[in-house]
């Protein structure tokens, strides 16, 4: 799986039928991506976009553990809200318009005893190193992060 520096990934996908997709990721049960009905999906799973945005929660949560390790950096817990945008003339081929995110509004809830000025060090080097959240940002997403004590 590493080769030198390098994480290599992998998935796989098998089309279930309309727009409904099944994939496989390393020894995990497959899980379904669809559409909502009103998209003409059958509504059985998250779709594609809905994945995207719950994985900017879970690779921020990881890189907030190993970062907090490294600052010593002492929390009890983290909750995720977001939502996003997108316009979907953009997935309609309408010329001039990106089929993806538009904004991303992400709001990062951490219990902790840690003063605010700490919480902001760990947003700004989570946020700098976040593959999902440079992701996004280096495709042109406008990204409102919100990080608060709770």
């Amino acid at each position: 799986m590493f080769t030198k520096n390098m994480l290599k990934v992998k998935t796989s996908g098998k089309w279930e039928e309309a727009l409904k997709t099944s994939i496989s990721i390393r020894n995990f049960p497959r899980f379904i991506v669809d559409e909502p009905k009103s998209l003409g999906g059958t509504d059985e799973g998250p779709n594609p976009v809905e994945y995207v945005l719950a994985a900017l929660s879970s690779c921020t949560s990881v890189m907030i553990g190993l970062i907090s390790k490294e600052k010593n950096f002492s929390y009890q817990g983290v909750d995720f809200e977001n939502d996003a945008t997108l316009d979907l003339q953009g997935l309609m081929g309408v010329e001039g318009v990106s089929p993806h995110f538009q904004s991303v509004n992400f709001d990062v809830a951490i219990r902790t005893h840690e003063h605010d000025s700490r919480i902001e060090e760990l947003k700004e080097e989570v946020e700098k190193r976040c593959p999902v959240y440079n992701l996004l940002k280096d495709a042109g997403v406008r990204i409102e992060s919100n990080w608060y004590k709770k």
